[in-house]
């Protein structure tokens, strides 16, 4: 966070412990983070549990297996020195060789720079307009962020301000679901998400790749 320091911002590290099995807690705690329990396993709650501690004026959300270098938080600082973004995130690269992970990942890419969407891996959002639109819905287990951009563009929309994903340093996150799950797996999700409309994303059981354990 040395971009933020260099903006003369203070900063605030909280790490959410949503029933961790390792030394989370513990090693977040060393580092001089404050960590939020939350108790029941859902990514939206997780989320929500860690924002309601912070202080600031912005929020920013970076998941556990993700890696964002020191040219993306420098970006972050400049699009909210500008002032006229409410919220925001990056592309994403994945830490694998697995051919189709990264064609996911690619499409994944286009569909969030066109539709204005951020991966939950790592969003940046104004604390005050989050908190209005009443942050992440705990109806959903997945596709939690889709859901928060499709609210935060209409509050872009009604304020003449903008929605940005940025791009010039992609965010590196675990590409570990490639050897987790097989491609019939993913063919089960995606088809099960399809024919129910993605309604299926609202239980955990329909959301198994976050869900069913595999680490």
């Amino acid at each position: 966070m040395q971009a933020v320091t260099d903006a003369g911002w203070a900063s605030e590290l909280i790490v959410c412990d949503n029933n961790s099995t390792d030394r989370t807690a513990e090693i977040a705690r060393a580092a001089g983070a404050q960590v939020v329990f939350e108790p029941v396993n859902q990514i939206s709650r997780a989320r929500n549990a860690g924002a309601a501690r912070a202080s600031g004026d912005w929020l920013l959300f970076v998941d556990a297996d993700s890696y964002p270098d020191a040219g993306l938080f420098r970006d972050v600082v400049e699009v909210i020195r500008q002032g006229r973004c409410v919220a925001g995130g990056a592309t994403v690269r994945v830490d694998t060789s697995n051919v189709i992970a990264r064609g996911v990942v690619a499409w994944w890419n286009a569909v969030s720079r066109v539709a204005k969407w951020a991966a939950g891996s790592f969003i940046f959002c104004e604390a005050e307009t989050f908190r209005r639109i009443g942050g992440f819905s705990e109806e959903w287990f997945a596709a939690e962020e889709i859901d928060l951009f499709r609210r935060l563009k209409r509050e872009a929309r009604r304020h003449r301000r903008r929605i940005v994903i940025l791009s010039r340093h992609p965010l590196i996150t675990s590409g570990r679901k490639a050897q987790l799950y097989t491609f019939r797996d993913a063919v089960r999700f995606y088809f099960r998400m399809l024919i129910t409309g993605g309604r299926a994303l609202r239980t955990s059981e329909g959301a198994f790749l976050w869900y069913d354990g595999r680490r």
